[in-house]
């Protein structure tokens, strides 16, 4: 036996730590076991509010921990119990903080289930290489069966499918059941019994094709379905065989011997009387299509009557007619114009009820008039003291400007002649013609002198 090698090394005589020593404990038996299978009984078994899965597995002489981490545990197909006999699939490590020895568990099956399924695949192989399962030895169903002989338990969920879907879709087809355990030591000789009754009675009970049936289960549960009996019996059968056992993923040896697998045994009860549904369909469309076909040569032949008829009718009749036409007419025109008025009576309520919809508010638009015009007259009453304001201001300012008010503190204005404003001295001489204007009047004077 080769030494684990770790991924440290340690010198003789070296002090480690215990940290140290368990790492390297699981380092090397992590790396001398690969994932190995583990059969044993399961043990002081513990679930924690965490969702790991916590056990002990154990036989006769020895016994191990193990631990199953949530991910894992919620994967398994099954309920882990006390006392359970299974097969792990598991990690040989050691848990460092405790310097436990124990098993990390990948995967879970009961035990015996292996060997179960090892099984099925050589009797699989052994019967296919016989040429069991060849497809040129399939039969055809009978597209319209007169019986339908069928193997399973009485108590059995898929007897009541199968009778339950054949009700509703052949309900004419007389069902005889040859009674048979599904499950169970004894099951596979009784499905074979089943079967070879059914095959010899078939001409009595007048039964054309076999249905083989069960609800779902495990692989234990399909056991008496992976029987060679049972196969060889499927295929001796004088009667074509259709065999629907479990749910859509369950496979049985009964299946591949079959003339036909179905899904489930209502999908095999579906297929024996896919026939008559199909037929139905059909003669629903014929019946359909013939009474099209006689109602156009009935409505043919009454215009042909029509147009013979109106060559023979005496004038008394075609005058009766042509009032009775002439009524069929105003009562038409009449409905006619009753459905338009009804028509136009319903466009009217919509458009009033339109209008009203869209009617102003007269309260609502006089109160909201009554406000804007108290706030216009608000504004102008403001704008009118703004302007009076502004007014009074630029009549001060033209006051003060006016030379009228300059006249009254004691100014004059002097004017020549022409009446221009006579601003220096220098443009008279005497003799000149002026007008003085004070505040309060004019005077006129003449230039005597002039001095510069």
């Amino acid at each position: 036996m080769n030494t684990p090698q770790t991924s440290t090394k340690v010198n003789s005589g070296e002090v480690v730590s215990v940290s140290w020593l368990n790492r390297a404990a699981r380092e090397a038996l992590e790396g001398s076991f690969p994932l190995l299978w583990v059969a044993g009984e399961v043990s002081t078994l513990t679930r924690a509010a965490s969702g790991h899965v916590y056990f002990t597995l154990k036989d006769d002489q020895a016994q191990v921990r193990c631990t199953m981490w949530r991910n894992r545990a919620q994967l398994l197909g099954f309920r882990l119990e006390h006392g359970m006999r299974v097969e792990v699939r598991a990690l040989v490590t050691l848990f460092e903080a405790r310097g436990d020895y124990q098993l990390n568990i990948e995967s879970i099956r009961q035990a015996g289930v292996g060997n179960l399924y090892e099984a099925f695949l050589r009797l699989k192989a052994r019967l296919e290489s016989e040429g069991l399962f060849d497809p040129a030895r399939k039969r055809p169903l009978p597209r319209f069966p007169q019986g339908i002989a069928v193997v399973t338990s009485p108590q059995a969920a898929a007897w009541l499918d199968v009778t339950a879907a054949l009700a509703r879709r052949a309900p004419h087809v007389p069902v005889s059941l040859y009674p048979s355990l599904v499950q169970g030591a004894d099951a596979p000789a009784q499905i074979a019994a089943a079967i070879r009754q059914a095959g010899l009675r078939a001409r009595q009970d007048g039964n054309d094709v076999l249905l083989l049936v069960r609800g779902g289960g495990s692989l234990e549960d399909l056991a008496a379905f992976n029987d060679e009996g049972v196969a060889r019996a499927i295929r001796t059968c004088p009667l074509p065989v259709v065999v629907g056992v479990g749910h859509e993923t369950d496979v049985s040896i009964a299946d591949f011997a079959a003339d036909l697998r179905a899904a489930t045994p209502t999908a095999a009860a579906e297929l024996v009387s896919a026939g008559y549904v199909e037929a139905r369909e059909g003669l629903e469309q014929l019946a359909h299509r013939l009474k099209r076909a006689m109602e156009r040569r009935i409505e043919n032949a009454a215009q042909r009557i029509d147009r013979a008829a109106a060559r023979l009718i005496h004038p008394r009749q075609r005058l009766h007619a042509g009032r009775l036409q002439l009524e069929n007419l105003r009562q038409r025109q009449q409905a006619r114009i009753t459905q338009q008025l009804s028509a136009h009576r319903t466009k009217v309520t919509t458009l009033e009820l339109r209008l009203a919809a869209h009617r102003p508010d007269l309260a609502s638009c006089r109160q909201k008039l009554s406000t804007l015009e108290q706030g216009l007259q608000r504004a102008m009453r403001t704008l009118l003291t703004d302007r009076r304001t502004q007014l009074t201001t630029l009549g001060q300012h033209l006051t003060h400007l006016d030379p009228r008010g300059v006249l009254s503190r004691g100014y004059s204005i002097t004017r020549d002649a022409s009446g221009q404003i006579i601003r220096s001295a220098s443009g008279l001489v005497p003799g000149n013609l002026i007008r003085i204007e004070f505040h309060d009047g004019v005077v006129d004077a003449k230039v005597d002198k002039h001095s510069g």
